[in-house]
């Protein structure tokens, strides 16, 4: 709903005109600012996540030969299986410490080449797969010590899991979805009545439609408990617990495929709740490369990426796809959600398609889409990085609002000159418009409740926060962000749920603001673990508090 002047509290004509500007966008207006955190990291960081001590998990391949940042202690890694290197001295994981900007070299056993994971209910990365020796390995990392490193169970999965795709369940468990010819999922951790796989005919199906695969399929958990699986151009509702599929969607038009390799990106966007129910749930699908494109790219011809999106509410009894077209074509692109609601999509290409030097044309400006506003003036261009971004980066939301962004190396080990993009060890931060210091006076600052707070399902919370400026209740809202799986352009787990009630705002003091939201009403709706929540006004975030639903 965009805002109406009559409602709106600001100081000066020139908070006014700024207001107006950031909210009513245009595909040429610019926002943003890039920072350089790290020149090297000495990894390519191809697998993110970050952690509830405001750490961040991040890691590459282990086949790649020796990485840039050596082992701790005279550590050595010595595995016969590694096509590169049988000892390697060298890290190919760190913990990042967003707080310090500082970095700790970990040590990986296997190889996590093309991987995924997702943050457990505990707040352990559970991570699975990858290649060679790795494949069926699951690997753990708790993030309540300080010197923690990884424990590998070597036959964690029953079946070898390489570009999969996991997603929290309401019960805490992992569903590991798909992979490289394997047209079925199975859950970890294991219970007495799940070992073993479950077919999925569906992967099979849009696989051999378009002869090529259909890798990292698109997998997100939506209120009714039941998972939005899409694939290539194809979408499904699947009740994984019956392994029945309930409803086939519509294809998206056009008849382009959007994973793996002809990769685009997909996200839930913002689930509000109103009295216990979320009445309208839409996923957003963005970029890719057209049919055919993998194999012309494998010839030398590169196709222009796909500039269109495709929106969906699949609460609705007859879905249908609403086409959208950004500001230019992107594959390889990532999808992040933002505190606000807003949708940031990120890196990547505007030609070719993921896989070893087939993508071309670096997207150095991201966009940001504004799902609220009205067709046609969604999408707002903002400020260029100088760094290409293409196969194999990431980006992650931290919880000061900003965006992390590494990565970049499509090239089969690290290559640093005489290639067309070298390998990239850098790692930046995009601060979105919201954080612009002309903004100051319309951020809220959270007071309580204190970080790590447990919260029960369908529970009143009371969250105090201050803003320089006078608060407008039309524009306050509460949101949960879950930290999310990040790797080949798509989030895992990534969700944003609008508390209720967290409009109804209270004054207690000077500049001091009182509102009392309802928690998510069940695990369907906000799987037990760690959120971020946010108080958000006009727009502009708060720095974000760590609470964990139970």
């Amino acid at each position: 709903m965009a805002p109406s002047t009559s409602c709106i509290i600001i100081t000066s004509s020139f908070h006014y005109f700024l207001f107006a500007t950031l909210f009513h966008p245009t595909a040429a207006a610019l926002g943003g600012t890039w920072s350089l955190l790290h020149q090297t990291i000495g990894i390519s960081a191809m697998h993110m996540q970050l952690l509830p001590n405001d750490r961040v998990i991040i890691y590459d391949r282990t086949d790649t030969g020796a990485s840039k940042i050596p082992l701790p202690n005279g550590k050595c890694r010595q595995d016969n299986y590694d096509l590169t290197l049988k000892k390697d001295c060298t890290a190919h994981s760190i913990e990042y410490d967003v707080a310090s900007n500082s970095i700790r070299p970990l040590m990986v056993l296997t190889d996590t080449w093309c991987s995924s994971g997702a943050l457990m209910p505990d707040g352990s990365l559970v991570q699975s797969g990858g290649y060679n020796d790795g494949d069926h390995v699951v690997r753990v990392f708790r993030s309540s010590c300080d010197k923690c490193d990884w424990v590998e169970i070597r036959s964690g999965l029953v079946e070898r899991r390489w570009y999969a795709t996991n997603h929290i369940l309401p019960d805490g468990r992992q569903i590991v979805v798909g992979g490289r010819q394997q047209y079925n999922y199975e859950f970890y951790p294991k219970t007495p009545t799940t070992q073993k796989t479950y077919s999925l005919p569906f992967l099979l199906q849009t696989n051999v439609r378009y002869s090529e695969d259909n890798l990292y399929p698109f997998v997100l958990l939506v209120p009714d408990g039941h998972l939005f699986v899409y694939a290539n151009d194809h979408a499904i509702l699947l009740d994984y617990s019956r392994n029945q599929v309930l409803k086939t969607y519509p294809a998206i038009p056009g008849g382009d495929p959007r994973n793996y390799p002809s990769t685009g990106s997909a996200v839930l966007l913002p689930l509000r709740i109103v009295r216990g129910i979320v009445a309208v749930v839409e996923v957003l699908v963005c970029g890719g490369a057209p049919k055919g494109a993998f194999l012309n790219a494998k010839k030398g011809k590169f196709d222009g990426a796909l500039k269109s999106c495709g929106r969906i509410k699949i609460s609705d009894p007859e879905p249908k796809w609403i086409m959208e077209t950004m500001p230019m074509g992107r594959v390889m692109g990532d999808m992040v959600l933002l505190p606000n609601g807003d949708v940031l999509i990120i890196n990547g290409g505007s030609a070719g398609t993921a896989g070893w030097g087939y993508g071309r044309n670096p997207v150095f400006n991201p966009v940001v889409y504004r799902h609220n506003n009205p067709i046609n003036s969604r999408f707002e261009v903002q400020n260029p990085t100088t760094v290409p971004r293409m196969y194999h980066s990431t980006a992650i939301l931290l919880r000061d609002t900003r965006v992390i962004v590494g990565g970049s190396n499509p090239n089969k080990f690290y290559m640093f000159k005489n290639v067309l993009f070298p390998t990239e060890l850098s790692m930046e931060a995009f601060s979105p418009s919201y954080l612009d210091t002309r903004l100051s006076g319309l951020r809220p600052k959270i007071i309580s409740p204190e970080s790590q707070i447990r919260i029960q399902f369908g529970e009143q919370i009371t969250v105090r926060f201050t803003v320089q400026n006078r608060v407008d209740p039309n524009f306050v809202s509460v949101t949960l962000v879950a930290p999310s799986f990040n790797t080949h352009s798509f989030s895992m787990n990534q969700r944003l749920l609008v508390l209720d009630g967290g409009n109804i705002v209270k004054a207690v003091g000077k500049l001091t603001y009182e509102v009392k939201p309802v928690a998510p009403p069940s695990g369907n709706t906000a799987p037990a673990g760690y959120y971020m929540l946010f108080v958000v006004h006009h727009g502009v975030p708060s720095v974000g508090t760590w609470v964990v639903m139970k």
